[in-house]
């Protein structure tokens, strides 16, 4: 008989500390996301993406499913969600499968670090909601990103819980092609797999999470490697180190035929993540550090030295608008240097209204009240304008058309300057081109992104430093002024433990 299953989807990775939250405007314009779609338009607009849902939808047809999509939606991370935004999105979805009728499953894409202005779980009271909606009975699978901190919530409402296994997330309409598989399994067996679910006590930080490296590379293949035979699923979630919630940090959680199957993996890979724990670092360069090393590497070399601004990575909450790293790059003279993207929309304005080759006195960036930071005042030549549509064909975004609002190529001594008005990572190497920057044919390139852009630059990169200006995303967690967070959590690897007690007397000092 044919499945007759639900889809939707709800996207946000939160960063508690972060200087902007997301409106329901954000979760319609998309970012690097598809834009807000509801039924049919998800069906249209995801093939070919890498998206969870586009995996999804992809097994349904082959396996023949009646798909009933409600409602898919995503916003590129920020702050808390607003409450209007989350309950109109949430309410949205829970009352389209509500109203669908007879299901025999239900498919969910979301994230696993969403907060909102009123929950610190978003997904874990989302998936309780469709669970009260549609009752014991139907299954429930959920596809998740790595970064997700997994609560118990979401361990109890859902049939099945399924993680990315690469960082740089080039697996994500995979995993979400998983999570499908798994929800047909599911409705065939017509009974839950028995579920096996651990907390680790320490935190790590988001460069040192790439799954191209070590640890995470190793890890992620004994991952694999344990799904077989009596697991069903298994999933590790490194988390997402800057959500000032009691649940916050890394996971990992195994489905198998028998309790005693699943405890037993779980155990395997928790003790191997505990004992990876001091593999999980890596160096890190001032601003004026990392320039100079870039300059000197290229000197020598005949493909980009790639910077990641780590510290103001819109994929972790940042404004992409900070400018410590463009002023170390003027301030140590390096030539044929480009910088993408910062969002300043009253820059890019400024811009197109004087024109291309015209000259512009204005002050860029610096707009978040980042401590350290401010606007850059200078002059700078409008090298080209662009209405912001581009395809990004990079494995990241595999294929996603986005458009990142009115943008020009601002140049200032020897550095270009991708310049947007809406926010997106900078993960794809037409995120340069579509303002008229080559990136293969620069010296030294700064991008505003951690780990991400790997997928498209590291092919193309003579090396990559990590670099430290100052940012809304602290490199290390213990720089970030916890409160909700449980208690003896080391902030990093081997490093200080978490006190609640300690944090309310500072608090109240």
């Amino acid at each position: 008989m044919t499945k007759r299953v639900a889809l939707a989807g709800f996207l946000h990775e939160t960063n508690t500390f972060a200087p902007s939250k997301a409106t329901y405007a954000q979760f319609e314009q998309g970012g690097g996301y598809l834009p807000i779609s509801r039924g049919a338009e998800i069906l249209a607009r995801c093939p070919g993406v890498n998206l969870g849902i586009s995996g999804a939808v992809a097994h349904g047809e082959k396996s023949g499913w009646d798909m009933v999509p409600v409602l898919w939606t995503g916003a590129i991370p920020s702050a808390h969600v607003t409450r209007d935004a989350y309950e109109r999105i949430a309410g949205e979805i829970v009352d389209g499968i509500a109203a669908a009728g007879r299901l025999d499953g239900i498919c969910l894409d979301l994230h696993g670090a969403m907060v909102a202005e009123h929950l610190d779980d978003g997904e874990g009271e989302l998936i309780a909601r469709v669970r009260q909606a549609v009752g014991p009975d139907v299954p429930i699978a959920v596809s998740l990103d790595l970064h997700g901190n997994t609560t118990r919530q979401m361990v109890d409402a859902a049939d099945l819980l399924v993680a990315f296994r690469t960082y740089p997330h080039i697996d994500m309409a995979e995993t979400g092609r998983r999570a499908a598989e798994g929800l047909d399994r599911l409705m065939v067996r017509g009974r839950p797999f028995a579920k096996a679910f651990r907390r680790l006590p320490y935190l790590t930080s988001i460069p040192w999470q790439c799954t191209f490296i070590e640890p995470a590379k190793s890890l992620y293949a004994e991952v694999a490697a344990l799904e077989t035979g009596d697991i069903a699923s298994m999933s590790y979630w490194m988390g997402f180190p800057a959500a000032d919630i009691e649940e916050c940090g890394q996971t990992v959680l195994a489905y198998g035929e028998t309790q005693e199957a699943a405890d037993r993996a779980a155990e395997h890979l928790y003790a191997r993540v505990m004992a990876s724990e001091s593999a999980f670092a890596g160096r890190a360069y001032q601003p004026d550090e990392g320039v100079l090393e870039a300059m000197r590497i290229a000197q020598g070399a005949n493909r980009p030295v790639v910077i990641a601004d780590t510290q103001d990575n819109p994929g972790a909450g940042g404004d992409s608008n900070t400018t410590g790293m463009l002023r170390a790059l003027l301030r140590n003279g390096a030539q044929n240097a480009a910088l993408g993207m910062l969002v300043d929309p009253d820059a890019a304005r400024a811009a197109h209204d004087a024109g291309e080759g015209a000259e512009i006195d204005i002050a860029l960036g610096g707009q978040s009240g980042v401590s350290g930071d401010v606007p850059l005042a200078a002059t700078f030549r409008v090298e080209k304008l662009s209405n912001g549509d581009l395809h990004a064909t990079g494995p990241y975004y595999g294929g996603t058309h986005m458009n990142v609002g009115r943008s020009a190529c601002l140049s200032v001594g020897g550095v270009r300057i991708v310049v947007a008005s809406h926010k997106a990572q900078m993960a794809d190497l037409a995120m340069y081109r579509f303002v008229g920057i080559e990136p293969t044919e620069m010296a030294i390139l700064v991008n505003k992104s951690s780990v991400h852009f790997r997928a498209d630059f590291d092919p193309i990169a003579e090396t990559v430093l990590v670099c430290t200006a100052p940012g809304p995303m602290p490199l290390d967690a213990a720089d970030l002024p916890w409160t909700k967070l449980a208690d003896g959590m080391r902030l990093s690897p081997n490093g200080p433990v978490f006190r609640r007690a300690a944090a309310r007397q500072q608090m109240e000092a």
